[in-house]
């Protein structure tokens, strides 16, 4: 086994350990790394993440297990069926990493339902995929003849993408007998190759040599490359020029403007004239970027052309030659290690990973919303970074166990009602002198949640109906609000049946269920009911619906539809035809009888008037058109007739009033002989008023009872509801025979007024007067407001 092979063998077990390591610290500290070479194909398998981070594959679909942010456009992707890493695309670790660090790549991937955030780092090892190149494929040297052995020339350093074991290694040079290579230090890691003399030069004996120089990397199998080293040999020129020192190092910090100073070189030469005098000029290997920032005159002044950039070069190594003007000239080198210190030229870079677009209402404290990350790519005090979002909104920053990882979540309950969306401004501040900061607005948009049952703007409600209406027309609609929106604001309408005789009447209503209308399916009939109620439902359409209900108060007002029936006198026929006795000797005002009569309705539709339609002799009867009542106006002569026809007319005072007629017979009798028939009229009389006014005491007893319960109903609902200046008719019964008396309340004078038989229509009672009234409180105002039941006759 030779020592080649041994020193690989050992170089593959030092690299085995360095990934084993590697590996073992990534897990004790709670984060996985793998690793993968560079340059492998597509859809190489870097690990099973699912399986490291202990997660359920057979859930990776449903909690969208995926990679957030950090893939370096998409170099990795995660299989969502079985929690594999793989390569999406291809790797080049030249373009991702410096060729002297280690090339790490951050993933984040993300687990919802919960969410869970776990960081997975990829190195990508190096391969050895490029061979050492020089920049020139040749290059000239002169070298005087009278150079002493010892004498040394730096060579063009050969350039290795690769990183590690792979970059170049070593130097070799053809075989010579006037030259040897030396590697020297060049301030860091890799070596420069140094060609240097072995014995004195003859320009007689050999003009020139060509010499090959090649670079060899440490990969397995090793590359290389080569270069054309041709030595000219010159004359004597025997000094040449020396620097002060072989290695500068200078410091420059990256906000030097264009033309700033960075060192003056100075190289003594002893010789005299020409030969004393030196140029200065860089190297001609000297690196792009290099001679693109820097600018060295003739005289050793190196000045800053180009902009600095901390982030991108931290330090600049530049060789310098100095030669001077002998035939053949004389050079030296030195190098110059420039350092750039780092300004706070950077503000903080926010990145927002939104896991949703929009917030429930109902979302509980703490719910995370957004990923933020901050980067800053200045280093030390300027790269620290200090975040905090705006005030006055429901959310707050929770940082990660990563620096300048945070978590947006939610700081206190939300209510889309009352605002529905938020404007959150995420301000990123450094440390640096002077700070630089960032800002970043993220919309957050709060769907709503049916959290809002419909609401009525007043409960009860009421509704004043005429009686006879049309069926199927609508009478009413109610109508709820919502402060929810879409589907949950979205009411339907439907009355609630209950059980119970005062609900039957809400079956002869329909409603609308969209829009709230009310129909009715029948005619009301004030007379057969006169107030009832129900309750109407009103559900919203969220889920689940929420719902609440109201209850409208039907109200039945009057309607003129009642023909007023007599009821005195009524002959055995059953019309309102009668036959009374009067003595021929009777004295004016005598009462010859009293026409009854009863209308249904109430009010001034009830209120009845008598008036004569048809009598034989004006002069002799009268008729009081407020009782019913006919007596004699003046004493019988000898000349009236024994007999008198009367038709009395009975009307109400509706709008359209409605009217009905009695007959009444008036016989003149002598004294005796209306005695005798006054006995036996007297007794079938008494019969039939018997009778009368049983039924009377029935009809009176039932309207007391309906007036009693009315006044206790509006006194309840008065002391329950605002003012209303509607007015409501309550009947009352004051039988003399006639009912006609009717209690009105007007709410606008705050008064009963009980409307008598002996008051015209327009009559009213002086406000104030208290005579016949009873007085009730108002308690809707705490104010002198009263209800006054006015009874006058």
């Amino acid at each position: 086994m030779d020592a080649g092979e041994q020193r690989r063998r050992w170089e593959y077990w030092w690299i085995s350990l360095y990934l084993y390591l590697q590996c073992y610290g990534q897990w004790a500290s709670g984060q996985i790394r793998y690793t993968v070479p560079e340059e492998v194909k597509e859809g190489y398998v870097v690990g099973n993440v699912a399986k490291d981070l202990g997660l359920d594959v057979s859930t990776l679909v449903d909690k969208r297990f995926r990679i957030v942010s950090g893939s370096n456009d998409g170099l990795f992707q995660v299989n969502q069926n079985n929690g594999i890493l793989y390569v999406e695309k291809r790797i080049d670790r030249e373009a991702l990493c410096d060729e002297n660090v280690a090339c790490l790549i951050s993933l984040k991937t993300v687990v919802e339902n919960p969410l869970e955030i776990h960081y997975v780092e990829v190195e990508i090892v190096d391969v050895n995929d490029h061979a050492p190149n020089f920049a020139y494929k040749d290059v000239l040297l002169e070298i005087a003849e009278s150079t002493l052995p010892g004498e040394d020339f730096q060579l063009q350093e050969a350039k290795d993408p690769d990183s590690g074991i792979n970059t170049v290694r070593f130097y070799k040079l053809s075989q010579t007998e006037y030259f040897e290579l030396e590697l020297r230090e060049n301030g860091g890691e890799k070596k420069v190759p140094v060609l240097k003399l072995r014995k004195l030069l003859d320009r007689e004996h050999q003009v020139s040599h060509s010499l090959i120089l090649t670079a060899v990397d440490g990969g397995n199998p090793p590359r290389s490359g080569s270069i054309i080293i041709n030595v000219t040999v010159l004359d004597d020129n025997d000094n040449r020029p020396k620097f002060s020192q072989e290695l500068y190092s200078v410091t420059l910090p990256e906000n030097a403007p264009v033309g700033t100073l960075v060192i003056k070189l100075n190289a003594t030469d002893l010789d005299e004239g020409q030969n004393g005098e030196i140029v200065y000029s860089f190297l001609k290997n000297i690196e792009t970027h290099v001679h693109d920032t820097f600018d060295l005159d003739k005289t050793g002044e190196i000045r800053l052309k180009g902009d600095l950039d901390f982030e991108k070069n931290t330090v600049y190594r530049v060789s310098v030659m100095a030669s001077d003007k002998g035939q053949p000239p004389k050079t030296s080198n030195c190098r110059i290690i420039i350092k750039i210190i780092d300004e706070n030229d950077n503000g903080p870079e926010i990145e927002v990973t939104s896991l949703s677009d929009v917030v429930p209402e109902d979302s509980k404290p703490g719910t995370v919303i957004s990923l933020v990350s901050i980067t800053d790519k200045d280093s030390g005090v300027n790269g620290k970074v200090v975040c905090r979002i705006s005030d006055n909104v429901p959310f707050e920053l929770k940082p990660s166990f990563k620096e300048n990882m945070y978590s947006l979540v939610t700081k206190t309950k939300l209510d889309r009602e009352l605002v529905s969306q938020y404007a959150v401004t995420i301000t990123a501040t450094d440390l640096g002198q002077p700070s630089l900061s960032s800002v970043k607005t993220l919309e957050v948009q709060i769907s709503d949640v049916n959290d809002n049952a419909p609401a009525f703007s007043h409960n009860p409600l009421e509704l004043y109906l005429m009686e006879n209406n049309p069926p199927g027309a609508s009478i009413y609609s109610v109508s709820a609000f919502d402060k929810d929106m879409n589907e949950n604001a979205a009411i339907t309408y439907q009355i609630i049946k209950e059980d119970g005789a005062k609900s039957h009447m809400s079956s002869f209503l329909n409603l609308n269920p969209d829009n709230g209308h009310i129909h009715a399916l029948k005619s009301f009939d004030f007379e057969t009911v006169k107030t009832f109620q129900f309750h109407v439902l009103a559900t919203d359409s969220g889920s689940p619906s929420l719902s609440s209900n109201v209850t409208v108060n039907v109200f039945i007002l009057d309607q003129n539809d009642n023909v007023p029936v007599i009821l005195y006198p009524v002959s055995a026929n059953g019309s309102a035809e009668g036959v009374e006795e009067i003595p021929r000797n009777v004295n004016a005002g005598h009462l010859v009888t009293k026409v009854r009569a009863y209308d249904a309705d109430i009010g001034y539709n009830g209120w009845l008037l008598f008036s004569l339609q048809e009598v034989s002799d004006h002069s002799l009867f009268g008729l009081d058109r407020y009782t019913g009542q006919i007596r004699t106006l003046r004493s019988f002569t000898e000349t009236d007739e024994a007999q008198h026809k009367l038709i009395i007319l009975v009307k109400d005072n509706g709008n359209v009033s409605l009217s009905a007629t009695a007959t009444v017979i008036v016989k003149v009798v002598e004294p005796k002989e209306a005695f005798a028939a006054s006995d036996v009229k007297n007794t079938v009389k008494d019969e039939e008023e018997n009778n009368v006014t049983f039924y009377l005491i029935i009809t009176l007893g039932s309207v007391s009872v309906l007036f009693v319960i009315s006044i206790i109903v509006l006194i309840a609902m008065q002391c329950s509801k605002s003012t209303d200046c509607s007015s409501k008719y309550l009947q009352d019964t004051n039988y003399d025979g006639t009912l006609c008396h009717s209690i009105q309340y007007r709410s606008g004078d705050k008064r009963y007024m009980l409307v008598g038989p002996r008051m015209s229509i327009g009559s009213t009672i002086v406000p104030g007067s208290n005579g016949n009234t009873l007085v009730i409180p108002d308690r809707r105002r705490r104010d002198s407001g009263e209800v006054r039941l006015t009874d006058s006759f």
